[in-house]
């Protein structure tokens, strides 16, 4: 993808060529003739056209061009293009949450008697839209346990189109081999989506190991502080468009402003990134040492099953782990409530540190059954951990770990 920014050097630069850190600052949509070093925020419903005739051309799709924000909007394809850019894919589209990311997705490019493959331990809220949503308009789903590439081949059927997976997963950071995934997907002429919402494009970059689809919630570490609604979806540009035509018609599109933020939270990722998983690396071992601890859950540490996969298939470890407090949901929720700055939330990819209780919060509604088979466990604790010194972290946590 090769983009004017304007200026200088800048000028018809080929942002392919540049790392994904230089891409997320520099990378998108040229200078106006303003000539403003920020990107321009759009703040506009609609565009005008210079006659009749171009007005039909651009509603036609004949002359490239803006026609309506629902469509089509200047700070939200700088967005697109940055992201794409980092992912390394061909194309990108923005949509107005991770939630719509997906549904966007499915809607696009599945029918009904469509069949989709999914790991057992993906985000609760996208159990519930794949069973009672879709499920209505008679595209089944069969759940696998992640890591179990045999129980991965043995549930696909003739109608399988799409395999969908979040790697590291939420809230264990269970790793699958996208490579192996991706293969056996294509061998059955089905298309991989990977959640990339725990690592982002600075840490894994799923498309290099064959996934068709890499799919953002852009509300957590891509805004990096908790300000902002939005979600990605990148691919190939077949595929895009697909998506693209879907939210044009259904219209959950992600907001000028929104978008500005994001262009923001890019330009700070990898730093950020590099901290979070610096600081979760050490609360993980610290929290290994306490004697209240059960089972740490974090892919950085040696003893994590995926430990050696993440290594090769990941720059870094992310910020988010879990842990396993002895006394179930009681002593869950006690190291819970004595924390005093923690923020008690389910949002997760922010500047601040945020702990939940999976099982009543995020996995909620999820079965019993469900919940045991995700490995959601009453005393389950999950950490976003944040950019706060990791030594007030820690001490947070002792308050409630070392009063149980």
């Amino acid at each position: 993808m090769t983009t004017d920014s304007g200026t200088k050097g800048e000028q018809a630069m080929n942002w392919q060529d540049k790392g994904p850190a230089t891409a997320a600052i520099r990378a998108g949509e040229p200078r106006s003739a303003q000539g403003e070093h920020s990107e321009a925020l759009y703040l506009t419903s609609s565009f005008v056209f210079e006659s009749a005739a171009q007005a039909a051309a651009r509603f036609a799709g004949d002359e490239p061009g803006n026609v309506y924000a629902r469509y089509t909007n200047p700070t939200v394809s700088t967005f697109e293009q940055r992201l794409a850019l980092m992912e390394g894919t061909e194309a990108a589209v923005g949509t107005s949450s991770g939630m719509a990311a997906i549904l966007s997705t499915c809607m696009a490019l599945l029918q009904q008697g469509d069949h989709i493959i999914a790991s057992r331990n993906i985000f609760g809220s996208t159990t519930v839209l794949f069973n009672k949503y879709l499920g209505r308009f008679g595209v089944d789903v069969t759940y696998v346990d992640l890591t179990d590439l045999d129980a991965w081949a043995a549930a696909f059927t003739p109608r399988t189109r799409l395999l969908f997976a979040e790697t590291p997963s939420n809230p264990l950071n269970d790793v699958v081999d996208i490579r192996q995934l991706a293969d056996l997907a294509h061998a059955h002429d089905a298309w991989l989506a990977i959640d990339n919402c725990f690592c982002t494009p600075i840490l894994q970059r799923p498309a290099e190991y064959g996934a068709d689809l890499v799919i953002h919630s852009a509300t957590k570490f891509i805004d990096g502080q908790g300000r902002a609604m939005g979600g990605a979806v990148c691919g190939r540009q077949e595929q895009i468009e697909e998506v693209v035509g879907f939210l044009r018609s259904a219209g959950p599109t992600m907001s000028p402003f929104n978008a500005w933020v994001f262009l923001k939270g890019l330009e700070t990722l990898q730093v950020r990134m590099r901290a979070h998983s610096e600081h979760a690396m050490q609360l993980a071992r610290w929290l290994q040492q306490h004697s209240m601890v059960e089972t740490v859950h974090y892919c950085g540490l040696p003893e994590h099953p995926g430990h050696a996969l993440a290594s090769r298939q990941q720059s870094g470890f992310g910020g988010v782990l879990s842990f396993v407090v002895r006394g179930g949901q009681p002593a869950a929720w006690h190291v819970i409530d004595a924390t005093q700055f923690l923020s008690i939330t389910a949002n997760l990819g922010d500047a601040k540190t945020t702990i939940t209780h999976p099982a009543t919060t995020t996995h909620g509604r999820l079965s019993d059954e469900d919940k045991v088979a995700a490995g959601i466990e009453p005393g389950l604790i999950r950490v976003a951990v944040g950019l706060e010194d990791p030594e007030d972290i820690q001490q947070d946590l002792a308050r409630g770990l070392d009063s149980l």
